[in-house]
């Protein structure tokens, strides 16, 4: 039987595997991508590349924790109930600068918030906590209580030492990140690369976002929200248009993707209809098949492929069943090229908002919203949840995860959500 009777004849065949099975065997062909240097202030969202090491500790001095004083403690610890002790003066310490007098007992040093506190003293008191006054000419502060050495000062080292770890390899970079950087003088980031993630949909049915609708045509808006999606999950999406559903265009459109992309996404064409052309294009050579059937819903129909070392998604052209899909597959796959450690979408335990009673064979990722009362987590589902609609993806936060069963779940039941990137939009 020749490879095209094989696909016809499989098309109708498929061996459907569990999700984290399917996830499996896409994520082992992600390969991390190689490092490139970014300029700190271009590094948000990048993943580091390699771990980051503290070059000096942190702080890198005393530092004061208040405007006030430095002293030795151990001049105010013979003070009597409503005594007061008297120190002189001996320097006035900004921040930013060091001062060229040791602190000796008998004496202090004024001095602000975070200046570097002078050699001998070893407590700082509030500068609401001490009087002042002219002594023979010579200022001096007054102490009324006993003070504890180390109070008030934040000690080198005291947040990182010197050759600590700071950040390890994987982390996404946030804006604390960037502070902890930049506090160290580290100017350029080593990331890891972006993944360039090929996207075009099938379809003859399909009309650009730019033209007017047409009798029996729609508007393709898979392949804007795909665009929207690989950017958020740190990938760099190159836009392929759409075709007509023709086996031979697309063959030589996916070949030309797999050959200059780090990843193919396809939307539309995975079914089992006659101009279902990606799923006959993926089973011409089924041995680099790495599924073509997933117990879910929606999209039970996504298929994967290998070719070249290079990996080929094809989702559901069902705009809710293409956008469940990219966040199990196409996500997990764009993140870990870039080193992330925990590619997959966290799993959060809530409080079911509301009755969901459709009961499936497969486990149903439904489109959610996720909100907060009285300390609690509620997960509220979308009241359309049709493969084919578009317009509850809008509101969705979360994807509220129904096992298969022969009943649905009640309001009240404690349900398993994965969480989408971004706020609770409550």
């Amino acid at each position: 039987m020749n490879s095209r009777k094989e696909a016809a004849s499989s098309k109708f065949h498929r061996k459907a595997l569990q999700v984290k099975e399917a996830q499996a065997r896409m994520i082992k062909y992600a390969q991390v991508l190689n490092p490139e240097e970014v300029p700190l202030n271009q590094s948000a969202g990048r993943y580091l590349a390699e771990p980051v090491y503290a070059p000096h500790p942190f702080p890198v001095f005393n530092r004061s924790g208040m405007d006030g004083y430095a002293l030795i403690a151990a001049d105010t610890g013979e003070i009597a109930e409503g005594g007061l002790v008297w120190l002189d003066i001996v320097d006035d310490i900004p921040c930013g600068a060091v001062s060229a007098v040791d602190i000796r007992s008998g004496t202090a040093a004024r001095i602000m918030t975070g200046a570097q506190v002078p050699d001998g003293a070893d407590t700082v008191v509030m500068l609401e906590a001490t009087e002042r006054r002219e002594e023979g000419g010579i200022a001096q502060v007054g102490i009324r209580k006993p003070q504890k050495a180390g109070s008030n000062i934040t000690r080198r080292g005291f947040e990182l030492k010197e050759g600590e770890l700071v950040l390890p390899a994987g982390t996404m970079i946030t804006a604390g990140d960037i502070a902890v950087l930049a506090a160290f003088g580290i100017p350029w980031v080593k990331v890891v690369r972006r993944p360039k993630v090929g996207i075009f949909a099938t379809g003859t049915e399909l009309l650009e976002v730019d033209q007017p609708l047409a009798p029996g045509k729609i508007r393709n808006s898979n392949s804007p929200m795909l665009e929207a999606l690989v950017r958020e999950s740190g990938g760099e999406p190159v836009m392929l248009g759409a075709i007509v559903d023709d086996i031979e265009l697309a063959r030589g459109k996916v070949q030309m993707a797999l050959e200059s992309y780090d990843l193919v996404i396809t939307t539309g064409g995975v079914s089992v209809g006659d101009y279902d052309i990606m799923g006959d294009l993926i089973r011409e050579n089924s041995g680099d098949m790495l599924f073509n059937k997933v117990t879910m819903r929606p999209g039970s129909v996504t298929t994967a492929a290998v070719r070249g070392g290079k990996l080929l998604l094809a989702l559901s052209g069902n705009p809710g069943a293409c956008f469940v899909g990219f966040y199990l597959f196409a996500r997990p796959v764009i993140t870990q090229m870039q080193g992330d450690i925990k590619p997959f979408l966290p799993e959060w335990t809530a409080v079911l908002g509301a009755d969901y009673s459709r009961v499936n064979n497969y486990t149903r990722f439904v489109r959610s919203r996720l909100g907060i009362q009285e300390g609690r987590l509620y997960a509220y589902p979308a009241a359309i949840d049709e493969s084919s609609v578009m317009v509850t993806i809008k509101d969705s936060d979360c994807l509220l995860v129904i096992p298969p069963g022969k009943r649905g779940m009640s309001a009240g039941d404690s349900v398993k959500v994965l969480k989408l990137p971004g706020e609770i939009r409550g």
